[in-house]
């Protein structure tokens, strides 16, 4: 029986390969300034902040939306925090503001305010990333 080590990412037979440590710090990191973002444009629409306002009105977007809007951006927030621990919770979130997201840059596109998409893309942009480090890690 020889003694000579593993060699790096290997694990015991019969052991399943652990996570990979930084991959795993990047993706908590990420995550967490996913959720911060996210919910910090729920606080934004829910308690309606000026900027917000006036620009949900330029886009058309109905005043009676913007309590669901931001609730849906507060439930991506808080499920992408849960989906620390329960990673299939995180995929759904992460999914749910990716969705949303993109249906923030299709209302921006309709309105014509072309200037705005990248708006929600900046928004979207570590939810993306929190998704592809967590497939990753």
């Amino acid at each position: 029986m020889t003694n000579s080590p593993q060699p790096t990412g290997a694990s015991p037979a019969g052991c399943r390969p652990t996570r990979s440590i930084p991959m795993s710090i990047a993706h908590v990191v990420v995550t967490l300034l996913a959720a911060a973002m996210a919910g910090y444009s729920a606080y934004a629409v829910l308690f309606r902040a000026k900027w917000v306002v006036e620009a949900l009105t330029d886009y058309s977007v109905p005043a009676a939306w913007w309590p669901w809007l931001g609730a849906a951006k507060a439930a991506g927030a808080a499920g992408l925090l849960a989906g620390l621990f329960v990673p299939v919770v995180g995929v759904l979130a992460g999914i749910g503001l990716v969705l949303y997201f993109t249906g923030a840059v299709v209302t921006v596109a309709r309105a014509r305010w072309y200037a705005h998409i990248p708006f929600p893309l900046v928004y979207a942009a570590p939810v993306i990333g929190s998704l592809a480090l967590g497939f990753a890690a």
